[in-house]
């Protein structure tokens, strides 16, 4: 088992999930006078890392007192069943939207499996299970939790995801956004810093309430954003600015497409390469073509179904 993780300032620390590929998921661990909480968790498959990162820090996992899932996509929640067994003290917190499938995962997986297939849904996220309704808390708008006094607050951040909440840690002055604020890479850091990009996944993906779920954000005035795609980010204004020009250029793309069937996802993928590839070598990134399209093929196929989930919607509301 490959343990890899990065402690940061505040207490917290990056832990890869291993999913996909290093340095593509995370989950973080929030550590206050002895007292710790996860943000995100990965898939199942993730859970002997975690636990492994707690006996290293020398944290019982009975000192574990909550884990907090930004949404319920199974690269973020997939393996919150498996690991609330593992910690007796711990309360699962999500979104009220969310909440409920993480108790009854029946239509989650349902749907999973819709997508990818029985056998790749096993392999990808392994074991999905259910956690008892009296261990989860329901996190509304600005719900308020309190690790040994350290507040966490847990705003209403729709647009990727309409279960979707970040935390907001006034002592880091950071935020933990899941998939709200994007996805950056580090591979593709610069002197100018991090590059960003939005996440238009299935099958919530929303423009409008993305733009807004992003000035949300920044009235917290955060220094520094925890990705779940990937780690800490700073310079958040400029990342936040580059975050609404990218939500209008994917609205765009899907606006400017008028095939059908496979020609439809040809186009959107095409132009979704260009999008991505021309805002990476503007940062001054120089790896070549292949390598950052490689390093983006699951997100630009998943960006591109999220697309089309938007235009199909988009047509029927409009009766076309």
């Amino acid at each position: 088992m490959e343990v890899r993780y990065y402690d940061l300032p505040f207490g917290i620390t990056t832990i890869d999930t291993g999913f996909v590929r290093p340095g593509f998921d995370a989950s973080h661990l929030i550590v206050e006078n002895g007292q710790a909480a996860f943000v995100d968790v990965g898939t199942s498959y993730a859970v002997p890392v975690l636990l492994e990162v707690l006996r290293r820090k020398q944290i019982p996992t009975e000192n574990v007192h909550y884990v907090i899932v930004t949404h319920i996509h199974l690269d973020h929640a997939g393996g919150a069943g498996v690991l609330m067994k593992h910690l007796p003290n711990a309360k699962l917190v999500a979104h009220p939207r969310g909440a409920r499938h993480l108790i009854s995962p029946e239509r989650l997986m349902k749907g999973t499996t819709a997508v990818y297939g029985a056998e790749r849904t096993k392999v990808l996220f392994g074991d999905i299970i259910p956690v008892s309704r009296e261990r989860v808390i329901e996190a509304t708008d600005e719900y308020r939790l309190s690790l040994s006094g350290r507040e966490l607050l847990c705003p209403d951040t729709p647009g990727h995801a309409r279960h979707h909440v970040c935390v907001v840690d006034k002592r880091s002055q950071g935020i933990f956004s899941g998939d709200t604020f994007g996805i950056s890479f580090r591979e593709f850091d610069t002197e100018n810093g991090s590059v960003i990009f939005p996440t238009s996944a299935p099958v919530h993906f929303d423009p409008e309430k993305m733009h807004a779920s992003i000035d949300k954000l920044m009235t917290y005035q955060p220094k520094r954003i925890y990705l779940t795609h990937f780690g800490c980010v700073t310079g958040v204004p400029r990342l936040a600015d580059e975050m609404h020009q990218g939500i209008d250029q994917f609205a765009a793309l899907a606006q400017s497409v008028t095939a059908q069937g496979d020609k439809r996802r040809q186009e959107l993928t095409e132009g979704m390469e260009q999008i991505f590839l021309a805002r990476i070598r503007s940062h001054g990134c120089e790896l070549d073509q292949d390598q950052i399209l490689k390093l983006l093929a699951s997100d630009i196929a998943m960006n591109v179904r999220g697309l089309e989930v938007w235009i199909d919607k988009s047509e029927k509301r409009e009766g076309k």
